[in-house]
């Protein structure tokens, strides 16, 4: 059963509608970068909660979560109008096995993310420790739909300055062009080989390994592509692959 306990709001950081970051102050048990929380609010008598992944390294002492608004969302919208002191419910314990210590050790880590799904991922490479060292190189790779919405290079950009040359970060957007970011959707720009001929990198069975992190679409067209294109089977707990998988909602 799960342990639930207060959490004091932090700060409601408001990007470009409609996504924001929510930090809080809980005392909640130790987590594993990569792993989420559940968040619980009081609607009508109703206990709502939903799952939310942490953007901060386990050693930071308070906690950030990236949420996007959903247009008649039960929690989101809640979430977005709280104020500084407010208190809401957290789960003490936190869950999942999206996590570095899942994925074998090989020469080129990708991580691949839509959106808010970059969380994760900033989760891991801000803790670092003795995972990240399993990998020589660490491709970084976010994909939205307008520039303003890579909302955490400022994150991204201490990241590159803590892992110099072993880690490449590459846009992507999908509604607008811009000369920083590749255009287009993850699925086609692998299929046309534009990512791997933008950062110098290729992709291969015997060195790669792809965590994948955003909405299910995304996921069932890229995994297609990889499986079919460069032959990448899925990592499991009883049979290592070459991918790694996490639904965002």
């Amino acid at each position: 059963m799960t342990k639930w306990i207060d959490a004091r709001v932090i700060e409601v950081k408001k990007w470009k509608y409609p996504l924001f970051s929510l930090i809080l102050h809980a005392k909640i048990s130790p987590f594993i970068a990569g792993q989420f929380a559940k968040i619980v609010i009081f609607k009508n008598e109703k206990k709502i909660q939903r799952a939310y992944s942490y953007v901060n390294s386990p050693k930071d002492k308070n906690l950030e979560f990236y949420i996007a608004c959903i247009k008649n969302g039960k929690i989101t919208n809640a979430l977005y109008k709280l104020m500084p002191g407010n208190n809401i419910v957290i789960s003490k314990k936190s869950f999942g096995f999206f996590t570095l210590k899942e994925v074998p050790q090989t020469e080129n880590l990708w991580m691949i993310s839509t959106g808010t799904a970059i969380g994760p991922y900033l989760s891991m490479l801000q803790d670092g420790g003795k995972e990240i060292k399993k990998f020589k190189k660490i491709i970084l790779i976010h994909a939205v739909r307008y520039i303003n919405q890579l909302n955490y290079l400022n994150v991204i950009n201490k990241i590159k300055l803590q892992y110099g040359s072993k880690f490449i970060f590459q846009k992507i957007v999908s509604r607008e062009k811009n000369k920083e970011c590749l255009f287009g959707r993850i699925p086609k720009l692998l299929l046309n080989n534009e990512i791997e001929k933008k950062i110098h990198v290729k992709i291969n069975s015997n060195n790669t390994h792809i965590m994948l992190c955003g909405n299910p679409s995304m996921l069932k067209n890229t995994y297609k592509v990889l499986k079919e294109k460069y032959d990448l089977q899925k990592n499991l707990r009883r049979r290592k692959g070459h991918i790694t998988m996490e639904n965002y909602w």
